[in-house]
């Protein structure tokens, strides 16, 4: 899948150490599979000028974000619903009272 490639490169990053193909190959075989030449030079081509600690801080606070804003429709969902409610009560209730007149 790949993966392996980006968690190479997360490790080196952690690390301070600097992302090339040559350290991303040693950290997968370290793990004792055999890195992918191909996928191996994509990875580290395609995050030579990707800052990654920006892209990690963008990646946190993004499900925050997601979550305050489904919290904030929640809300507004309940509010319907209770001015919904209260409708059909006061309905049931004009309905019951005419019964009783009519």
């Amino acid at each position: 899948m790949g993966l392996e490639y980006i968690y190479a490169a997360l490790l080196l990053h952690e690390t301070s150490q600097e992302i090339t193909e040559d350290s991303i190959t040693k950290v997968v075989q370290a793990t004792g599979a055999n890195p992918d030449k191909a996928m191996v030079k994509a990875t580290a081509e395609n995050l030579k000028d990707l800052d990654i600690e920006e892209v990690l801080k963008s990646a946190v606070a993004a499900p925050a974000q997601a979550q305050a804003a489904e919290a904030g429709e929640k809300k507004e969902e309940k509010k319907e619903e209770s001015e919904e409610d209260k409708e059909k009560k006061e309905e049931e209730a004009a309905e019951g009272l005419g019964s009783l007149f009519g």
